[in-house]
């Protein structure tokens, strides 16, 4: 058994605390310079994993989208792109999906025990479908991908996925970025849900840098003794 990979998690909200508009378009609230330097963490992580909603919705690629850090990682015996990791409960994926089509790299899907034959059917030969018992918890998911190899894991989403891994005390680092206008329509997607949070007013998470990048904020948070500032 492999050790616990770093999890990181990585997200852009609104001024009101939203990951989307409730609409089908999708809403992009960062920026290029933003974008840029996600691609940069990116290429710094082993594995990247968001929820099955997010693979529905945002219809992802996962990519490293620079040549140049694609180049370097190749050059230090690294597979171009970091393993793309999606979990889901009901099993409900195309295999048309940008996440299982674009790029060669690794690519597992997590889901309960019951739903790998219905899986393996239908995204099998694209992916490696991992059963995680009746129900697929966070702590068993990040042992599993430590036993595989992974030792830093960025996760991006979207809200349950988020709330799963902080409710869990599994994050060691929040990088939270927040774009300059509200969204203002409570169907939206919120960065998370209820939940019972190791970070409240008695228990305050460490914020260990702040800066600007064009006209959205980086705030980043140290969330457990293992929070690695040169990451």
């Amino acid at each position: 058994m492999g050790q616990r990979p770093y999890v990181l998690l990585s997200c852009c909200i609104s001024l009101d605390g939203y990951l989307d508009s409730a609409g089908e378009e999708r809403l992009l609230l960062s920026n290029d310079a933003d974008f840029d330097r996600v691609d940069g963490v990116r290429a710094g992580c082993d594995a990247i994993l968001v929820g099955a909603e997010t693979v529905r919705k945002d219809d992802p690629r996962l990519q490293v989208r620079s040549e140049e850090r694609r180049r370097r990682r190749v050059a230090a015996g690294l597979p171009v792109g970091p393993v793309k990791v999606t979990l889901t409960c009901r099993g409900d994926l195309a295999p048309d999906a940008r996440f299982f089509t674009h790029g060669e790299g690794e690519k597992v899907v997590y889901c309960p025990d019951a739903t790998v034959p219905e899986l393996e059917s239908r995204v099998g030969a694209e992916a490696k479908v991992v059963g995680l018992g009746a129900e697929v918890r966070m702590e068993a998911l990040v042992a599993d991908l430590g036993s595989r190899g992974v030792r830093r894991l960025m996760v991006e989403g979207g809200g349950t996925v988020h709330t799963q891994f902080l409710t869990a005390g599994l994050a060691d680092e929040l990088q939270l970025v927040v774009a300059p206008f509200f969204v203002g329509d409570s169907r939206a997607r919120r960065f998370v849900g209820d939940g019972g949070f190791p970070w409240h007013a008695g228990s305050r998470a460490e914020l260990v840098e702040t800066r600007a990048i064009g006209d959205v904020a980086l705030l980043r948070y140290a969330l457990s003794e293992r929070f690695c500032a040169d990451g």
